[in-house]
């Protein structure tokens, strides 16, 4: 049996880099996915790719009616929903001079909002189709500062915190709510970034596997946790 048989996923910006490996290992593993992402296009093409296991829809994770709408959409072609990945996030940079309220705004709409209002639209489906999962994808950047991103590195401390919030309300529900934080990947989101990983630049299919476990009944016990994946960037320095 495969380890996600049975399973219903809905990942938020599943339709390229990071979000589309998680999709495909999804599926490899026996799940159902849809695919919920604003490029219409690459969402589609992915979905296709992908079979009867499948689905894109159209998902601007600000828009709580969006939401709404992904969530029927996951339940009328599925059936249920057991796993919300709330993996969509942008990232934007400034130093203090530069950086601009508009540019704060809006990384705190997507990084961060847009996993609570995904999380307010699914949650009683989760409890429904109980066990279920919610894992946010944040990222080590939730952990540590690093100049002139700091929309992007006070939205993932935010989902740190929400996550354990929403773990803590829903233990007993059947429903647990974990975060993953990757160190730098290579997407087009990071393309052109230096990576400051010891082993290197870790690529999706090295993330991937860990949102399976934590998707799967495997992590029964884990919940309101931190799931550093970071090739050992926050350990230390292997400089002497």
């Amino acid at each position: 049996m495969k380890r996600l048989e049975g399973k219903v996923a809905l990942i938020t910006g599943g339709a390229r880099g990071l979000g589309a490996e998680h999709c495909r290992v999804f599926v490899a593993n026996g799940a159902s996915v849809v695919i919920g992402d604003i490029l219409d296009e690459q969402g589609t093409q992915l979905a296709r790719e992908l079979g009867s296991n499948a689905a894109f829809v159209h998902l601007d994770v600000t828009n709580a009616g969006a939401w709404q709408r992904a969530v029927s959409h996951t339940l009328e072609r599925f059936g249920r929903l057991n796993v919300l990945v709330n993996n969509a996030g942008i990232l934007n940079k400034g130093t203090l001079d530069e950086y601009t309220l508009e540019q704060w705004e809006a990384i705190l709409a997507v990084n961060l909002t847009g996993a609570f209002l995904g999380i307010k639209a699914a949650h009683v489906a989760l409890k429904a189709s109980a066990p279920a999962s919610i894992i946010n994808v944040a990222s080590i950047a939730g952990l540590q500062g690093t100049p002139g991103v700091h929309g992007y590195c006070a939205s993932k401390f935010a989902l740190r915190g929400l996550t354990k919030s929403v773990a803590t309300e829903l233990i007993g529900s059947g429903v647990r709510c974990n975060v993953v934080l990757p160190g730098t990947v290579a997407t087009p989101m990071t393309e052109g970034a230096v990576s400051r990983v010891p082993i290197s630049m870790a690529q999706p299919h090295e993330i991937s596997p860990l949102l399976v476990y934590l998707a799967s009944d495997e992590s029964s016990f884990a919940t309101g946790a931190d799931f550093v994946i970071d090739g050992g960037v926050t350990a230390g320095s292997n400089r002497w």
